[in-house]
């Protein structure tokens, strides 16, 4: 037997709240294990039984049921020669094409050199949003997190300061795991890889948000020192 569980609370609740679904905090328990049975109505039905007999209030969203299965997504590479590449032709014709005779294996790249630092300056605490737009998504069980300004000096100030310590002190769930960071500065950009932030991929429902979707929009509510000088002629970057 190996069962594995990971409980999170979270506290949407607030004072004096105008709804009941504003008043109430969520507490979202995912309990795994080889045997179906061992982690299906025997774990629902306990903790409901449990909590009925002792929270006041205490409800589902989802009546007690069995275990499911489900599937591990891991990122991966294939030889080339073993993924059928079609050209579809104006006319309908369907040609394939052969795989390329030669190629280079992936190697590390050295990173771009950074633009020079803004001068220092005035800053205000606002969202990064208000000046970077983001966009992320999933890789098996690992996220991507890309984010990019509009105009040179702002990347200046994004490429010195959205350092890998920096994600991580605005995004806390990465703190405990690698953080990559790839600088793209023809598209004033940078490229974040956070490698078992989803567990076992989206199938594996362990997390909130399974397939990474919103962490760049989380990223860009998160207040930081932007200087005065990027605020004061922009208006907020569309994710």
């Amino acid at each position: 037997m190996c069962i594995r569980d990971r409980w999170e609370l979270a506290r949407t609740d607030r004072p004096d709240a105008p709804t009941e679904e504003t008043a109430s905090a969520l507490l979202r328990l995912v309990v795994r294990d080889q045997d179906a049975e061992t982690v299906g109505r025997a774990v629902s039905g306990a903790a409901v039984e449990l909590a009925l007999g002792s929270y006041p209030g205490f409800h589902v969203t989802a009546p007690p049921g069995k275990g499911a299965p489900y599937g591990v997504f891991e990122a991966g590479t294939v030889p080339a020669g073993e993924v059928a590449h079609v050209a579809v032709l104006p006319d309908g014709r369907r040609e394939r094409v052969p795989a390329a005779g030669r190629y280079r294996e992936p190697a590390p790249v050295d990173e771009p050199p950074l633009p020079a630092p803004l001068p220092a300056g005035p800053t205000r605490s606002v969202p990064l949003g208000l000046v970077a737009g983001a966009r992320s998504g999933d890789k098996g069980g690992d996220a991507n997190v890309g984010v990019w300004v509009r105009s040179d000096d702002a990347w200046r100030w994004l490429a010195h300061e959205l350092t890998v310590e920096r994600l991580r002190e605005l995004l806390p769930e990465t703190a405990a795991l690698p953080v990559v960071r790839h600088v793209l500065p023809n598209l004033r950009a940078l490229n974040f890889v956070v490698p078992g932030l989803l567990g076992e991929g989206v199938a594996a429902q362990a997390r909130f948000d399974p397939q990474a979707k919103a962490v760049g929009e989380w990223l860009r509510s998160r207040c930081l020192p932007v200087p005065v000088t990027l605020l004061d002629d922009s208006t907020e970057v569309p994710a």
